[in-house]
C-alpha cells in the first residue's frame, strides 16, 4: 500500500471515530497554519536541520551537533492530543 492510500485511511479512519466539532477544529487549526505561509518555512525533504539542543530522557541538555558527530539520528516528535 502507498503512503498516499495509507494517510487516506488514516483521515478515513478519523472521520468517523472523531466527534465532528473536533474535527472541524482540527481543520480549521491545520487551514490557519497554511495561510500562515509556515509551508515556505518548514525543512524540506533531505535539508540538513539547524542545529538545536533539548533535554534527554535524564533531564541533561543535548545539542543536535553533539549527536550527529557519532552518526546519524533520527528523532522521533510525539505531539501528544488536540
Amino acid at each position: 500500500m502507498s503512503l498516499e492510500k495509507k494517510l487516506a485511511a488514516i483521515r478515513e479512519g478519523a472521520a468517523k471515530r472523531i466527534p465532528p466539532e473536533r474535527l472541524a477544529i482540527m481543520h480549521d487549526a491545520t487551514e490557519r497554519l497554511r495561510q500562515s505561509g509556515i509551508l515556505d518555512r518548514v525543512i524540506k525533504p533531505g535539508a540538513r536541520a539547524p542545529d538545536f539542543t533539548l533535554n534527554d530522557q535524564n533531564g541533561n541538555p543535548i545539542a543536535l551537533s553533539a549527536l550527529t558527530a557519532r552518526g546519524p539520528v533520527l528523532m522521533s516528535v510525539f505531539r501528544g492530543f488536540w
